[in-house]
C-alpha cells in the first residue's frame, strides 16, 4: 500500500528530538540525513571513513528529517503534534508527497550492480550473473559490515591487492565484511586472517568467505593466528585509529612485509605518514582523490 511522506528541513540541534516527537506524534518511520539541498559537502558521520569523532558535531548541521505516516493521515496534524510536544513557538514548514507501494527488495537490489575494481577482478552481488565469467567474481551483498567494493577506500585496497597479488600471509585489520581478505585468497595468498572488533562482521565476514569457498580465519584482535608475522598487513579503517595503531600494525610485518593503509582523506596523508615514518615510508597507492591509500615496505 502507498504512504504519505513528510520532510522537515531542520538544524542539527532540533533534528534527533523532532524525530523522536514525529514517532510518538503517529509517524510509521523516521529518519534523519543530511539537507545537501544548498550544495552542501559531504560530511562523514557515525563511524565512516574520514570521520573523526572529537572533530565535529554529532549530525550534520543541516539535516533533513523524512517521516512515513499512513496515507489518510493528516500531515499537518503531524507536524502540529511534533511541535507541541517539542513546545516550539511555530511548527516547521515541510514537504510531503506520496510513496508508492513497490517491490522493495528489488528496488533495493536494483541499486547494487556489479563493480569492476581491475582487470580480472569483479565484486559481484549474488542476485547478479558474472559480467566476465573468466575473471575473479567476489559475490558479496550488502549487509551488516563495512566492505562492499563501492566506497573508494575498499576499492583502492582491492586494487593494489589486484596490482600487486601476494602470495603469501595477509592479515586484514579491521576486516568489516572481510572483502579484502577473500581477494588477496582469491589473488593467491596463502594464509589469510581478519580480525574486527565488531562480532557481527566477524560473522558477516566468516559467511563471506564461505560463499566464496574461500579458507580464512576471521575473530576479534586477540585472535592466537593474529598475533603472528605477515607479509602483508592490510587496514581500510579510519585516520585516528590507523594512527593509533601505528607500533602494532608494524610489528604485525615480517621483514621485508607491506603495509596497506586506507580510510585516509587526502589532507590527513601527511599526519599518518608521519606517523609510520619510524618504520617504513609510505607512499600514495592510485589515482590522487578526496581519498588516500598509502602503502610501503617494513625497513629491513
Amino acid at each position: 500500500m502507498p504512504w504519505r511522506r513528510v520532510v522537515v528541513s531542520l538544524q542539527a540541534d532540533l533534528a534527533d528530538a523532532f524525530a523522536d516527537a514525529l514517532l510518538d506524534s503517529g509517524a510509521l518511520a523516521a529518519s534523519i540525513e543530511q539537507d545537501r539541498s544548498a550544495g552542501q559537502a559531504e560530511h562523514a558521520l557515525f563511524g565512516e571513513p574520514g570521520y573523526i569523532d572529537d572533530m565535529g558535531p554529532s549530525l550534520w548541521p543541516d539535516c533533513l528529517v523524512d517521516a512515513l505516516l499512513p496515507l489518510d493521515f493528516d500531515a499537518n496534524a503531524l507536524i502540529h503534534s511534533a511541535s507541541v510536544l517539542l513546545e516550539l513557538p511555530e511548527a516547521p514548514n515541510f514537504t510531503e508527497d506520496i510513496v508508492a507501494d513497490q517491490d522493495w527488495v528489488r528496488a533495493t537490489q536494483s541499486q547494487f550492480e556489479p563493480i569492476h575494481i581491475a582487470s580480472g577482478l569483479w565484486i559481484v552481488p549474488t542476485w547478479h550473473e558474472p559480467p566476465e565469467t573468466q575473471a575473479i567474481n567476489i559475490r558479496l551483498d550488502p549487509g551488516q559490515a563495512f566492505g562492499t567494493g563501492s566506497h573508494p577506500t575498499t576499492r583502492l585496497c582491492l586494487q593494489w591487492l589486484a596490482a600487486n597479488c601476494p602470495q603469501g600471509s595477509v592479515l586484514d585489520y579491521g576486516c568489516g565484511s572481510g572483502i579484502l581478505a577473500i581477494a588477496a585468497h582469491l589473488l593467491g595468498a596463502q594464509k589469510v586472517i581478519g580480525v574486527d572488533l565488531d562480532l557481527a562482521a566477524i560473522s558477516t565476514a566468516n559467511a563471506n568467505a564461505e560463499a566464496n569457498h574461500v579458507a580464512a580465519q576471521f575473530g576479534l584482535p586477540d585472535l592466537p593466528s593474529a598475533q603472528g608475522k605477515f607479509d602483508v598487513v592490510l587496514a581500510n579503517i579510519l585516520t585516528r585509529p590507523l594512527i593509533a595503531l601505528a607500533p602494532l600494525l608494524i610489528a604485525r610485518l615480517a621483514p621485508g612485509g607491506q603495509l596497506v593503509l586506507s580510510g585516509i582523506l587526502d589532507r590527513q596523508v601527511e599526519e599518518v605518514v608521519s606517523a609510520y615514518a619510524f618504520g617504513i615510508k609510505l607512499h600514495s597507492f592510485g589515482e590522487p582523490g578526496e581519498w588516500a591509500c598509502l602503502s610501503g615496505h617494513l625497513k629491513l
